[in-house]
């Protein structure tokens, strides 16, 4: 009845990514069916982890992440877990020969949030390095199923867009990382005093990541170049929305598309995409 307990591990993956992310969940629908599971396991673990650090805080989250640290990798080595997210991640982790290193580095960044709240430049490469590049080297291990050169020749492209949906979710969340956790994840900002220069000067950085992922995403495998493409699409609307709002709107209140949008704005990338207008 093995089978019946990975059934209702990915399920429970897939409900995580759903109940959390509706633009992501959307995304992943247009990936070919065959890594839609895989890329719901690899959402829900790192969702995990985030939810530690963000969300858990009237719990002790020091012993938490060690606790969800021990469990990753007690459940790599098994082949298994009672956790059903963490058995989701294992039988991905081990199917697509997921480098040991990325989960490593994924584990580092959440625990710098449970002491960091201010990040120089280099803590702040490596924070990003383990949060959000490792995830899209993930992705792309899903993605190119064995092609090691493909692989590869994507790397920095997948780094890059992961990079990219990072630091747009930085500066969504300004205010609650500022205000409601003390973190400043933006090294030499100083959001007591966020003007329009400092502003420009992260969205000129995003913007770069965006390009450089952009041309990743061209020479994905078919099966998943329309599912990364939209997330794209979904992340660079957001980026086009926070770059029209002033400084101190951002650090009032959280950036958002609507769902009616979203939605409209996936049926038109949908239509560009088919057309080859990328």
């Amino acid at each position: 009845m093995k089978h019946v307990f990975d059934i209702v591990s990915i399920k429970t993956s897939k409900l995580v990514t759903k109940s959390y992310s509706t633009s992501f969940s959307l995304g992943i629908k247009f990936l070919n069916e065959r890594f839609q599971k895989p890329i719901y396991a690899i959402y829900g673990f790192v969702r995990l982890g985030d939810e530690i650090v963000d969300s858990f805080h009237s719990y002790d989250k020091k012993k938490l992440m060690e606790t969800f640290k021990k469990e990753v990798y007690a459940s790599i080595e098994a082949g298994i877990s009672l956790n059903p997210i963490l058995n989701s991640f294992q039988h991905v982790y081990s199917k697509y020969n997921i480098d040991k290193e990325l989960v490593d580095l994924f584990i580092q960044s959440m625990e710098m949030d449970l002491q960091k709240k201010d990040y120089n430049q280099l803590e702040y490469q490596k924070y990003i390095l383990g949060s959000a590049k490792v995830v899209g080297l993930m992705c792309l291990k899903i993605f190119c199923e064995g092609d090691s050169k493909l692989y590869e020749n994507l790397k920095f492209n997948a780094m890059s867009l992961g990079s990219a949906f990072q630091k747009i979710n930085f500066l969504r969340d300004l205010k609650a990382d500022f205000e409601g956790m003390g973190r400043t994840y933006f090294p030499g900002v100083d959001l007591t005093n966020f003007n329009a220069r400092a502003k420009k000067q992260v969205e000129e950085d995003i913007e770069k990541d965006f390009k450089d992922g952009l041309e990743g995403i061209k020479n994905l495998p078919h099966g998943s170049r329309l599912g990364v493409y939209m997330a794209y699409i979904y992340f660079f609307s957001l980026y086009k929305k926070i770059k029209r709002t002033s400084p101190i709107v951002i650090l009032k209140k959280r950036i958002r598309i609507s769902n009616f949008s979203k939605y409209i704005l996936f049926i038109n990338s949908y239509l560009r995409y088919k057309l080859n207008i990328l």
